[in-house]
């Protein structure tokens, strides 16, 4: 593993044994504990696995764990599908290169202008490459600065998104952070990832927090309820979709209920 995805991997690790908690697991509680969660000592026991080369792990050490490891710490810390992918994925070796923006094939992007639904493309760092007319009408990506054309950025700094997603925002936000984060752990030390975040944290102490929690999700598909400035309230459903020119782009397309 890669420095970066070393530290990564050790930060899941430790974010998903703080969140259990010794009746979670049928350990009994013993002395008083002084931070939330299993021990260390009380997760390598239950991987089977021993007590420093755990704690090797989560110091983000030089160390490679192997297929088995890996699936007795997912059973261990009792993660989800999505977490033990995210699990495996920092485990893997590094072999990105560093971030370029993408650029959208002059074909894909005439075939959403021309989609009558909101949709739009975006790029490995969730950056908004391409939208037609009828999502300009809905989120105004067409108003922000270059820079600014990113979907985290429209949701954490933007006013207009806290308008928009109403009640619902924070639920939103938070499942876009768990999303984002499976991405950006594998990318974690690259710069444009890094200024990314450091402009979050620095702009809303919200996504600080949830940040910080560690949460990972997976989903493509769902619905969202926003309220429309003109229209009022309105429910769609949405989609996504990978390229097969760069697997980096998704089209994401709204259909109203």
């Amino acid at each position: 593993m890669q420095t970066s995805r070393r530290s990564e991997f050790g930060e899941f690790l430790r974010s998903r044994r703080e969140k259990l908690s010794p009746d979670a697991r049928m350990l009994k509680s013993g002395r008083r504990r002084r931070t939330p969660g299993l021990r260390r000592e009380e997760v390598a026991e239950l991987a089977g696995i021993g007590v420093d080369w755990y704690v090797r792990l989560e110091q983000g050490r030089t160390v490679s764990p192997s297929d088995a490891t890996l699936d007795a710490l997912a059973h261990a810390l009792r993660l989800n599908k999505a977490e033990a992918a995210h699990l495996r994925a920092l485990a893997q070796g590094d072999e990105h290169r560093a971030f370029v923006p993408e650029r959208v094939p002059p074909a894909i992007e005439r075939m959403v202008s021309r989609l009558s639904l909101p949709a739009y493309i975006t790029g490995r760092r969730w950056d908004i490459l391409a939208w037609n007319r009828a999502a300009h009408d809905l989120f105004g990506f067409g108003r922000a600065a270059q820079a600014d054309r990113n979907v985290l950025i429209f949701m954490f700094i933007e006013q207009s998104a806290r308008q928009l997603f109403g009640s619902t925002w924070a639920d939103e936000a938070r499942r876009m952070i768990a999303l984002f984060r499976a991405t950006h752990d594998l990318h974690a030390s690259d710069p444009a990832f890094v200024e990314l975040v450091e402009r979050l944290r620095s702009a809303n102490p919200q996504f600080a927090k949830w940040w910080n929690a560690h949460d990972v999700r997976s989903g493509a598909s769902g619905q969202k309820v926003l309220e429309h400035p003109k229209r009022g309230t309105q429910r769609y459903e949405y989609a996504t979709f990978q390229a097969n020119d760069d697997p980096a782009l998704k089209l994401a397309i709204y259909t109203p209920v």
